[in-house]
């Protein structure tokens, strides 16, 4: 029973690996320098290593620790030049040997009978072997960044970038030419990514209508693309860099033999989701169109909408590894150049290994990526995006995302929505006091009353006061613990309906809040009172429009609370006045983040008041346009001067 315990204690309690490194595949490359540099003054102890830190060997921990035993290699990687033994030298840190990596076992010590693990993976390619050649010959000698005269060659050259035999979604398609002599020719295009019912009539017309011309064909992908592919995305390239990355987008590659140049055509024909409602900004009036995940739709739905010649849209390429294409959006004679040529320069100087939706772009290219609030805005409205670059904006559109970018963007821009432009100016402008006053309930409505409650009870009309302390009778807690607790649990509330799918989402959300405040109020854990607090601070949240932003005050909400409960209304006022100071020191693009309240410039009557259409004659001046005037002074002709509305005289 003693020893069966025993081993149960074993088993279940922590013990540390002493061969730790056993477990490591292979180091990588800042593995390796650490290493070198760290013995670069160990002499021919370092000398003995670096053959295995080249070839990629797995750091193997000695076991030869606590047998008294020493040499040169242990002394000089200890730094103490001693030896490491039972009586003495114990502070010495063992040697640690480089054996290579062994297949099939979890350590790295060498076992009699087995074999050392290939190449590594992930080695450059020019210390790969050589391709092998055809029967008879020797090796192929490839230049990996041209394309050669031999067909396989390129093959081979094609194989050996993609894995073939292993990838099984990449198609080469071997053809001959009817031409005189017949040509070898093969495509390279991946499954899936490319239209079928596009290539096929480019087969067609490749093998068949080539016979019509007798004589030899000369430059054969000049030939090819002047006289027998009908589609106008083609072109003619001998750099294999903008093969592979033409063949990964969806389009297909010809290859001739005796031709030191490839066709590629645009083949593209991958699924995609067709156009549908916006799912995060519905309207009831206006466009109901929404951005997809396919860039060439997002683009053509914005130029569906701007429809000018002044509209230009320049492509990037982000990403090392996984190669996303970027659009920029802006219009010419319109936008600032300087910030056009921001835009680009953030752009262009991001280097990750990909980028897959704006929001990861978003915190590429902000200013402030430290502060909470977000210095972009994200919609995925056409109609809103063709409105900002109609005032000197510029859109960022990445593929594989349903959602554009718009920069600079301000504080109140993101409070706005594109239903109150729709809308009569007198509906406009309510809904946006409306979400003013939400905004404010949710950013400081519990913080304020945990104030008053605590500090300033005189603040509170006598009625109301001892209606709150009749409803906290017999609950246990104070105050700020209560209204932390409902704040909590909202949040949780609400984070749990948004990760369940579909309608069961929101009604879990709603029925959740209700038994949960219900059971709360009657098990006297909460007053009724902190209930429908915490509820209109919900409320007011759910109505900021931007996502960003409403998260941005959600988080500020818990400072407020905490100032509050401390030191009242002086606290509240302490964090309002540093909140005040951090926003209006950022800015977006170099446009200060609370324009055109702080600095104080022109805006037109579009910042919380909704004036009439008709008067909103000047574009933002914090945007620097070429242009200033958005319409004329009366822009109604059909109104003439002294007409019986009298609006004329304006």
């Amino acid at each position: 029973m003693k020893n069966t315990l025993k081993k149960l204690l074993t088993a279940i309690s922590y013990q540390e690996n002493v061969d730790y490194e056993g477990f490591i595949l292979r180091e990588n490359r800042y593995d390796r320098q650490a290493l070198q540099s760290a013995q670069g003054a160990g002499g021919d102890s370092g000398a003995k290593t670096s053959a295995g830190v080249g070839a990629g060997w797995s750091a193997e921990s000695s076991q030869d620790e606590g047998k008294g035993q020493a040499g040169p290699e242990s002394g000089a990687e200890s730094g103490n030049g001693g030896a490491s033994g039972d009586g003495g030298g114990s502070s010495c840190r063992r040697e640690r040997r480089r054996t290579p990596k062994r297949v099939g076992r979890g350590k790295g010590k060498p076992q009699p009978g087995e074999e050392e693990e290939p190449t590594p993976r992930g080695r450059p390619p020019e210390s790969q072997e050589a391709l092998p050649g055809p029967a008879g010959k020797g090796p192929l000698e490839i230049d990996p960044g041209l394309v050669h005269t031999r067909l396989e060659e390129n093959r081979l050259l094609i194989e050996r970038i993609y894995g073939l035999p292993l990838n099984k979604d990449i198609i080469i398609r071997d053809f001959v030419m009817g031409s005189e002599p017949p040509l070898k020719c093969f495509i390279v295009y991946i499954d899936g990514l490319t239209d079928r019912q596009t290539l096929n009539p480019l087969l067609q017309d490749l093998m068949v209508f080539t016979r019509m011309f007798s004589p030899a064909l000369g430059a054969p992908a000049d030939f090819v693309l002047k006289n027998l592919l009908p589609g106008s995305q083609a072109r003619v390239t001998d750099s294999f860099d903008q093969i592979v990355d033409s063949i990964n987008y969806g389009d297909t590659a010809f290859f001739f033999q005796g031709s030191t140049r490839a066709v590629i055509v645009e083949t593209k024909g991958w699924e995609h989701r067709a156009v549908s409602r916006p799912e995060t900004e519905q309207t009831i009036t206006g466009p109901q169109e929404g951005f997809t995940e396919n860039l060439r739709v997002n683009t053509a739905l914005v130029r569906k909408i701007v429809r000018s010649e002044k509209l230009h849209t320049e492509m990037f390429t982000v990403g090392e590894r996984f190669r996303s294409d970027i659009a920029v959006l802006y219009l010419s004679d319109l936008a600032d150049p300087e910030l056009v040529a921001e835009v680009r320069r953030r752009v262009a100087g991001i280097k990750v290994d990909y980028i897959n939706d704006t929001g990861i772009l978003e915190q590429f290219i902000e200013d402030s990526p430290y502060s909470l609030n977000s210095q972009v805005i994200s919609t995925e409205r056409p109609d809103r995006v063709a409105s900002y670059l109609a005032d000197g904006k510029v859109a960022l559109i990445l593929s594989g995302s349903p959602y554009a970018l718009v920069v600079p963007a301000t504080m109140f821009e993101q409070l706005h929505t594109a239903e109150e432009t729709y809308l009569r100016w007198h509906y406009g402008t309510f809904i946006r006091y409306v979400r003013t006053l939400s905004f404010y309930l949710a950013l400081l409505l519990p913080g304020v009353y945990l104030a008053i409650v605590l500090f300033h009870q005189e603040m509170i009309p006598t009625d109301l006061l001892l209606a709150i302390a009749g409803s906290r009778e017999k609950v246990p807690f104070p105050t700020a613990l209560e209204l932390l607790m409902l704040e909590f649990s909202f949040e949780l509330v609400r984070e749990a309906g948004v990760r369940i799918p579909g309608i069961i989402g929101s009604t879990i959300g709603i029925v959740g809040a209700l038994i949960l405040g219900q059971a709360a109020v009657q098990a006297n854990i909460v007053s009724p009172v902190l209930v429908i607090l915490v509820a209109a601070t919900g409320l007011g949240s759910f109505s900021i429009p931007n996502y960003s932003l409403a998260f941005t005050v959600r988080i500020y909400r818990f400072a407020y609370i905490i100032a509050g409960a401390t030191l009242g209304i002086f606290g509240i006022t302490m964090v309002l006045f540093a909140q005040i100071i951090f926003t209006a020191n950022l800015k977006s693009f170099g446009v200060p983040y609370l324009s055109p309240a702080g600095p104080r410039t022109y805006a037109g009557p579009d910042v919380v008041v909704r004036a009439p259409i008709f008067t909103h004659r000047r574009r933002p001046d914090y945007m620097n346009p070429q242009d200033d005037l958005r319409m004329p002074e009366e822009p109604r002709g059909w109104v003439k001067e002294g007409g019986p509305s009298g609006e004329g005289s304006r």
